[in-house]
């Protein structure tokens, strides 16, 4: 019985670990959001796209090679890309009337110029967010 529980133990720090890996490779080369760096962006007048993740959710998982692939396309000093963690920033989530993880949004300096929910098809979500950049 005592090996069982020491299996079960290394199992579950190995998926923690791969959850950790996997949420720093999710938000390698974006910003993690930061309200007070998101409010001076958007004083600015820039671009930003908002990928609104959570580490559990598949359809995130889905969509960031998606958003990885537009975000080095379009990086400039002009356009900033933000992962926002769904389980962590609910005022964030709140003020924006964003029920969902899965959900993009693109502002343009204070004003929110598109949105797409859980789309996971590549030419689709690409249109909208190339839409509004």
């Amino acid at each position: 019985m005592t090996r069982l529980f020491v299996l079960i133990a290394a199992i579950g720090a190995l998926i923690v670990g791969a959850m950790q890996l996997n949420a720093q490779a999710t938000t390698a080369g974006w910003q993690i959001y930061d309200e007070a760096s998101f409010m001076m962006a958007q004083k600015k007048g820039k671009t930003i796209v908002v990928d609104v993740y959570a580490d559990w959710c598949p359809t995130c998982r889905a969509q960031a090679p998606i958003l990885d692939e537009l975000r080095k396309e379009r990086a400039s000093d002009d356009v900033l890309f933000v992962k926002l963690d769904f389980d962590e920033e609910k005022a964030f989530l709140r003020a924006h009337r964003i029920p969902r993880q899965s959900t993009v949004l693109v502002f343009k300096g204070m004003n929110e110029a598109a949105r797409s929910v859980a789309e996971t098809n590549r030419t689709r979500l690409r249109r909208v967010v190339l839409g509004a950049l």
